[in-house]
């Protein structure tokens, strides 16, 4: 089982990749970690927003596999505590297939994303920048690996 992040943007701020970088070294023997970034489409005054989302989706949906499990990461989507992340990702391990989770720019997921999802979950009720859904994530990732595997980083 592998899992990925496919997010939208590039060139993060030094302290984003760092924080991605370090929680990603910890769970990539365990799950087998990556991301991928997709290009943010070019935006203007004048710009098409739901072209600017179709254009970014088409390259989110390029990286997806037919047999991935897809959960996209909205503001609306199913809560989670810690414990079930970690209970539904040995669910994964068990079920053997890879888990893309995908995290939108800055106008949110296309429809055609969402249509493709198994599953939608949301980090926070907040609205989040998505550079910081990056690290929330992976950071939730190691929390749920560790609390799977006995190791003593999450308390309760």
């Amino acid at each position: 089982m592998r899992i990925s992040l496919v997010s939208v943007g590039t060139k993060m701020s030094g302290w984003v990749q760092s924080g991605v970088d370090e929680y990603a070294k910890r769970i990539q023997s365990s799950l087998r970690f990556s991301l991928t970034e997709i290009p943010l489409a070019q935006r203007t005054k004048s710009s098409n927003i739901s072209r600017c989302m179709q254009k970014e989706a088409e390259g989110i949906l390029a990286k997806i596999q037919d047999n991935d499990y897809v959960i996209t990461l909205e503001v609306a989507g199913k809560h989670y505590s810690t414990e079930e992340v970690a209970m539904r990702i040995a669910e994964f391990k068990a079920d053997g297939r890879n888990l893309v989770f995908l995290a939108g720019g800055p106008d949110g997921l296309h429809k055609s994303c969402k249509a493709r999802a198994n599953e939608q979950w949301s980090l926070s009720q907040l609205t989040l920048p998505h550079p910081l859904v990056r690290i929330l994530l992976v950071e939730q990732l190691y929390r749920a690996s560790s609390l799977l595997e006995g190791h003593p980083y999450h308390r309760q």
